[in-house]
């Protein structure tokens, strides 16, 4: 009769820690960061259709790094769980932290009782009134969430991003500033030999929380609003694309007549023209 081989519970969890750990270091990394306007989140991302940000709620947002069918499904949950709440009691009600903590629930739960953990690292991000205000969560593979003070990088080579972040970022900073601060933070790793390397605009995916919005903060950069944050030119962007130009007034043309040609040759024919003394042809003068 064969026997089953014995393993220590910490051999079983450090087994699982470096499995989750290796697959989530496979993966591009991912930015978020607070600024005066919102919260900002850059993550490289060579599929425009596989969204590794997205909306939660209408204050909340949701960013992860790892297995794409993993967190996506982390993600529909949060989406069900903060309509349920929305719905059943105040859209105040849904807050960053309740989200957060369900996923650390749920997390911990799967790393301890399935034989495979989840290979992700989540975000969860809640805009506040001033940059101080903002609550940014990090939740790991293994249920673990803390609260990082307005700055966060996850995935890839995480540690050296987070350092490039830690020396420039400001809470106060503009959008444009931010933008180009997180976009530089995940080019300074992934070179040849070490060195910075640049990115481009179409393996980015870049949103915010904008703070100045009422209702849904969420809203996505994309296209030429962001080459434009890119090339260190301040653009206004909508819910995916740039704002077209505001169309200039048409300059004045010449003066039109009031009435057709046609109706003027109508009344023309029903009415006898006016002579000098403003009496009609056609009728005599009275004495």
């Amino acid at each position: 009769m064969a026997m089953q081989f014995y393993a220590s519970p910490e051999q079983i969890m450090r087994d699982r820690s470096e499995l989750a750990r290796k697959g989530i270091a496979r993966g591009r990394s991912a930015v978020t960061l607070s600024y005066s306007g919102g919260v900002l989140f850059v993550a490289e991302n060579l599929s425009s259709a596989l969204h590794k940000v997205s909306e939660i709620y209408d204050r909340v947002a949701f960013a992860a790094v790892g297995r794409y069918n993993e967190f996506e499904n982390l993600r529909r949950a949060g989406v069900r769980m903060a309509d349920a709440i929305g719905l059943s009691f105040d859209r105040r009600d849904v807050t960053g932290r309740a989200l957060a903590n369900a996923y650390a629930q749920t997390l911990g739960a799967i790393f301890t009782e399935q034989s495979k953990p989840f290979e992700v690292e989540i975000c969860v991000a809640e805009v506040g009134s001033t940059p101080e205000s903002d609550e940014l969560y990090r939740i790991t593979y293994d249920g673990s969430v803390s609260d990082e003070p307005g700055r966060m990088a996850m995935g890839g080579q995480a540690e050296a991003v987070t350092g490039a972040l830690r020396e420039e970022h400001q809470p106060e900073m503009s959008l444009e500033a931010a933008v180009r601060l997180a976009v530089r933070a995940l080019g300074s790793v992934g070179g040849e030999g070490g060195a910075p390397r640049t990115v481009a605009a179409s393996q980015l995916e870049v949103a915010i929380l904008d703070r100045q919005r009422v209702g849904r903060t969420f809203r996505r950069i994309t296209g030429a609003a962001l080459v434009s944050l890119l090339d260190g030119v301040q653009a206004k962007a909508d819910e995916g694309d740039a704002l077209p130009a505001e169309p200039k007034a048409p300059a004045p043309g010449p003066e039109k007549p009031a009435e057709s040609a046609g109706s003027a040759d109508l009344e023309g024919r029903s009415k006898p023209a006016a002579g000098a003394d403003g009496s009609s042809n056609g009728e005599k003068k009275s004495k």
